[in-house]
């Protein structure tokens, strides 16, 4: 290290020292999973008491640039995007392949991909649910809830509302869904599927979001809500889709015409 405290900045020190740690990671000299200096060694560096030193790290922690590992010292935090190519994620050809949207991203990166926490039930819909598929306020539809890790780290929570017209008596109720996932079982109904519409916003995450996620402090989420249509202009499910906004990169190509 070479930068030094500016003793005329109206800047508080310890952002001062945030400020540079940060430029360090930005650059690439203090890379991803690298240790930083430690607590000692950057009040040698400074010249500055000890809790100015966990008050600039905490700020990086904060902002989800930097993570603790007990009885190790702090690291940069790894930061491994997806790239999710919304012309093509949902194509027909994957779900023929047997391969549903997530498991065709992760291996398009050359990662493995699980599910857990899968659980399915018959609820009432809520108003934002009931609106998107078109139905009666609080009609009965079939959620599907699970999360979905990527090389063993939860990466995303997501919640598929479809009308129990279409879900009640096929494998969309039983845990696993078949090959292509759910979107191949609802056009095995005959329910032809034609466009997918997104909303996508990003918040901090509720507590019990972060703890399903592992997020550290200072990570935002993707919220991600999805309808999809049949060609025949009906809402055939509504899938909403929490995901780690440091594990992904939402890349979508748009036509000029």
């Amino acid at each position: 290290m070479v930068n030094y405290i500016d003793p005329n900045s109206d800047r508080a020190v310890f952002r001062q020292i945030a400020d540079q740690l940060r430029q360090a990671i930005g650059s690439g000299r203090l890379r991803e999973g690298e240790k930083l200096p430690s607590e000692a060694e950057l009040i040698e560096h400074y010249g500055v008491a000890r809790m100015t030193v966990r008050q600039a790290i905490q700020e990086l922690r904060n902002e989800g640039l930097a993570v603790a590992e007990h009885g190790r010292g702090v690291f940069v935090r790894r930061r491994p995007p997806v790239k999710r190519l919304a012309s093509d994620r949902f194509a027909r050809r994957h779900r023929k392949d047997g391969k549903a949207a997530f498991l065709a991203e992760s291996e398009a990166v050359g990662a493995t991909s699980a599910v857990d926490m899968l659980s399915v039930s018959e609820v009432r819909a809520s108003e934002e649910i009931s609106e998107r598929l078109g139905i009666s306020p609080e009609e009965v539809v079939v959620a599907r809830s699970r999360r979905y890790l990527r090389d063993g780290h939860p990466v995303e929570l997501a919640t598929s509302y479809i009308p129990v017209g279409i879900a009640r008596g096929t494998r969309i109720m039983e845990p696993n869904t078949g090959p292509g996932g759910i979107y191949a079982r609802i056009e095995d109904q005959g329910h032809t599927l034609e466009r997918y519409v997104e909303d996508v916003s990003t918040r901090m995450p509720t507590h019990e979001e972060a703890k399903q996620l592992s997020l550290t402090s200072g990570t935002p989420v993707f919220r991600l809500i999805r309808t999809a249509y049949d060609i025949d202009g009906m809402a055939v499910e509504v899938c909403d889709t929490i995901m780690s906004g440091d594990a992904f990169l939402l890349s979508y190509e748009l036509p000029a015409h």
